[in-house]
């Protein structure tokens, strides 16, 4: 875990529940959900196999070792699974310092939590070396912390790294709003007890106890995260 400005402890919202908001990466704030399958497409052809589209709603949103080692699994790849993360991360860096488009709506809510002081984390399965890359497009200012999924023992659909996140703010878990595209992250995020937005990039989420289902970021602004807090709590 990561801090790159000073935590921002307990202090809430005005008028609020809301303690923090915490926001996953790839596929919620910026545009990558594909790159990570194109390039897993690429490494596989250099192997000598073709990936199965179906496949990909399985390997979306989780932790590298999960993704890897299905996809070796599945093609019966000859490679170890250190390998192939690297040839993964390597080419996933390559994209990514050509274009890096954020979703819709990403920036305007970040500014947004920034400018009332609202304190945000981002959860990351990505290692550390993607998301310090991808974090200079996002904006580094506009995090409290930051968390990788090979900073924890377990990430996601684990809790740990919501939770681990909620504890570096100094918030309750359950008055942090969570904001996803995958149901790993989704699991994840509820398992740590928090409130759920999910605004599905890849593979459809359906609405539940604890979570709201969007279309897109620009649907969601601080008072929208406020009333869902202040529903649910």
């Amino acid at each position: 875990m990561t801090t790159t400005v000073p935590a921002l402890g307990t202090r809430t919202a005005e008028g609020s529940a809301l303690q923090a908001v915490l926001l996953d990466m790839d596929g919620t704030l910026v545009d990558t959900e594909g790159f990570w399958w194109d390039v897993e497409v690429e490494v596989f052809a250099g192997l000598g196999h073709t990936l199965d589209d179906s496949w990909r709603h399985v390997v979306v949103g989780g932790p590298m070792t999960r993704s890897a080692g299905f996809l070796i699994e599945a093609t019966g790849a000859d490679i170890t699974l250190a390998e192939l993360t690297v040839l993964l991360n390597q080419g996933f860096e390559d994209r990514i310092d050509r274009a890096l488009p954020l979703m819709p709506g990403a920036a305007r809510l970040l500014a947004e939590l920034a400018a009332h002081e609202v304190p945000t984390a981002l959860v990351s399965a990505s290692h550390r070396r993607i998301i310090d890359r991808v974090l200079g497009s996002i904006g580094p200012q506009y995090f409290a912390l930051t968390v990788a999924g090979d900073e924890v023992a377990r990430t996601k659909p684990h809790p740990d790294p919501y939770l681990l996140a909620a504890a570096g703010l100094g918030a309750e878990p359950a008055r942090c709003a969570v904001v996803e595209d995958t149901a790993t992250g989704v699991a994840a995020a509820e398992a740590a007890g928090c409130p759920v937005v999910a605004v599905p990039s890849v593979a459809p989420i359906a609405p539940a106890a604890r979570r709201t289902v969007v279309d897109s970021l620009e649907q969601v602004d601080l008072a929208f995260l406020r009333g869902l807090m202040t529903e649910m709590c």
